[in-house]
């Protein structure tokens, strides 16, 4: 049997010293795989149009293109590559800004030495992650337009919900499926069926209505 494919991660941060940091992290980690750097908005998107990584660790703050400007291109050029937002910024706004462009997490530098292994094996299983320490309050209250009148939990069934809660909070449709003891199709079914039934068309959609009801902090 092969050995399986690591995941291929483009490190995005325009300081040396933070950089080397978490490629160490990352290197730490015989799943990942660092295949390209970059230290500006520029570069990062020339790195990924020709790596095409799996992952990019993208600092908000660069030089050149903003990282809000990288996410967008990344999101509208390469939809396979998952984008894990990376910064010292715990602003709603900045949260919010980057979860609509596209994201797929958003991890708190402080926090990076602990979480950011496992934040990338999140996002690269189809998942999303929020820090821990801003999720609960930066995504806000879901917004009144995606959501159904009235108590949208009344339509759905108990195993929709366990499987919303937990795709809210994180976790893949893998880990999802040992932990209901289903298979990962019936994960799938569920999050779609559940997804309909609430008007949902994002995962922002979800995380804020996730958020309004405590599922996050719970997490």
């Amino acid at each position: 049997m092969s050995e399986a494919r690591r995941l291929r991660v483009l490190m995005v941060d325009d300081h040396p010293v933070v950089l080397a940091g978490l490629k160490a992290v990352v290197s730490s980690d015989p799943h990942l795989e660092i295949v390209g750097e970059a230290r500006d908005g520029r570069t990062a998107l020339d790195c990924a149009r020709r790596l095409r990584p799996d992952i990019v660790v993208l600092d908000i703050s660069i030089p050149e293109l903003t990282g809000a400007m990288v996410m967008a291109a990344l999101h509208a050029e390469l939809p396979d590559t998952r984008v894990l937002v990376l910064t010292v910024h715990e602003d709603r706004a900045y949260v919010r800004q980057m979860m609509e462009a596209g994201a797929a997490g958003y991890l708190l530098k402080r926090c990076a030495a602990e979480e950011l292994t496992r934040a990338i094996g999140i996002v690269a299983a189809g998942g999303v992650y929020l820090d821990p320490a801003i999720a609960g309050r930066a995504v806000g209250r879901p917004d009144p337009a995606c959501a159904p009148a009235g108590n949208p939990e009344v339509s759905l069934s108990e195993r929709e919900t366990d499987v919303l809660r937990l795709v809210a909070s994180g976790h893949s449709n893998k880990e999802i499926a040992g932990t209901l003891e289903i298979s990962i199709k019936t994960v799938e079914t569920y999050k779609a069926r559940a997804m309909e039934k609430l008007g949902f068309r994002s995962r922002v959609d979800l995380v804020r209505y996730a958020a309004a009801r405590g599922w996050l902090a719970d997490s």
